[in-house]
């Protein structure tokens, strides 16, 4: 479908790339890339005509970090330490869920992403035929990887869960469903195993999704087994690379710094959840300074409550300036580049993320008739600071509307909430 969205306020990189802009301007789409801005390509005819009077068209955000499923378990496990949290709550509903559980939960996920802007998301969870089969009938994208345990205690278990993700990946892999593999962090996979996917990894050619130094229990648990930092651990036995999506990163050293900048890792940061769940904040201006690549996500609902990147946004422009005194820690377009186009280079799209000829169109339609985006004296600011994810009215991926006027169109949400609710009965949620 050739869809022109017409004189529509557009967030856009400045020439050079350095930067943000936001111009009143027309955007045509064909084949579902962004094909001109301004001025219409010869023989353009559109099947779809947006009128974008009292609107603003941004790039849609991508989640680097979730756990789509968990939105199962939504506001059911809060104000508990880390690890009573996990271990005591989280991990036992999980054993009661089934694949199509999975499958309903990944779609009330993809629901409330759509509807606050996300076009595209990392996922870590089990299942993977099932995450694949929401993503596949929803029309969002997403790259999708198997949470990977493995320990010399139990090979097997390991291997099996391996062998999952391999085939997984080579059946779903497509246009909008990419896959990483993914050993689960430090602490549940042991250097033999880690080894191991870094070993099938680089003879897939495929990137690494992981958590690192989430918490203090974790940086004495691996200092007391391994003698080094989570980091340094990891790096030793291959898993750090410049395709590797690290999640959270809270409690690092200044080498674990340089480690990341020097193998080209980038972090997914979770501020949200890293606040809640008390674990700490990771020194993102730092990182920054060091050259180390930072993307955004909101990690699971069992631990943030929601799956709203704008939300994150603003959390993630403000928390650092505070706890380090300096306004200019994390500015707002340096918040929404890291949570666009930073998290589109950290599933592997160049071509994602920014509004400009060639790209593919992910889009998001905001309505800036509300009070709180009134006046827009400075729409970047406004991204950052003032928008809470209500504004969004229209969402497309690869050019395809999925969202529209605040409707679904490839979601039926009365059957998503049935279903959820009768899943929480069973597993006792509630």
């Amino acid at each position: 479908m050739n869809i022109l969205i017409k004189d529509i306020l557009t967030v856009l990189p400045k020439d050079g790339g350095k930067g943000l802009e936001a111009k009143t301007c027309s955007v045509y789409i064909e084949k579902g890339l962004i094909v001109s801005i301004t001025e219409a390509p010869d023989g353009f005819k559109p099947d779809k005509t947006i009128n974008g009077s009292g609107k603003m068209l941004m790039p849609g955000f991508v989640n680097a970090h979730t756990h789509a499923t968990m939105s199962i378990l939504r506001n059911c496990a809060d104000d508990l330490l880390f690890d009573e949290w996990l271990f005591g709550r989280i991990m036992p509903l999980e054993d009661k869920m089934t694949g199509e559980d999975n499958y309903w939960g990944t779609t009330l996920a993809i629901m409330e992403m759509l509807r606050t802007g996300t076009t595209s998301y990392i996922d870590m969870y089990y299942f993977l035929d099932d995450l694949a089969r929401a993503v596949d009938d929803t029309g969002i994208r997403a790259t999708l990887s198997r949470g990977l345990i493995g320990s010399a205690d139990d090979p097997s278990a390991g291997e099996t869960r391996l062998r999952e993700a391999v085939d997984a990946f080579k059946k779903w892999n497509h246009e909008r469903i990419s896959f990483m593999l993914a050993p689960h962090a430090p602490y549940t996979c042991d250097e033999g195993f880690q080894r191991e996917v870094a070993m099938e990894a680089r003879r897939l050619g495929l990137p690494i999704n992981t958590h690192i130094s989430e918490g203090l229990v974790e940086i004495d648990t691996i200092r007391e087994k391994y003698g080094c930092t989570s980091v340094e651990v990891l790096d030793r036995n291959g898993l750090l690379t410049e395709r590797t999506v690290a999640a959270h990163c809270v409690q690092v050293t200044d080498s674990d710094i340089a480690i990341l900048a020097e193998r080209g890792v980038t972090v997914a940061t979770n501020p949200v959840s890293n606040l809640k769940l008390a674990n700490g904040v990771a020194p993102i201006p730092k990182m920054l300074k060091a050259g180390v690549k930072v993307a955004l996500g909101t990690d699971g609902a069992a631990s943030n409550n929601t799956l709203n990147m704008f939300r994150e946004l603003t959390m993630l422009s403000i928390i650092h300036k505070g706890i380090n005194h300096d306004s200019l820690a994390v500015t707002a377009e340096e918040g929404f580049y890291i949570a666009t186009k930073g998290g589109a280079l950290a599933t592997g799209y160049d071509n994602l993320g920014e509004i400009k000829p060639g790209n593919i169109a992910d889009l998001v339609i905001l309505n800036l008739d509300t009070p709180n985006m009134q006046p827009v004296n400075n729409p970047i600011s406004a991204l950052a600071y003032s928008t809470n994810g209500s504004e969004v009215e229209t969402v497309m991926v690869g050019g395809r509307i999925l969202l529209e006027n605040k409707e679904f169109l490839t979601i039926d949400s009365e059957r998503i909430y049935h279903e959820i609710s009768k899943i929480c009965e069973r597993i006792g949620t509630r």
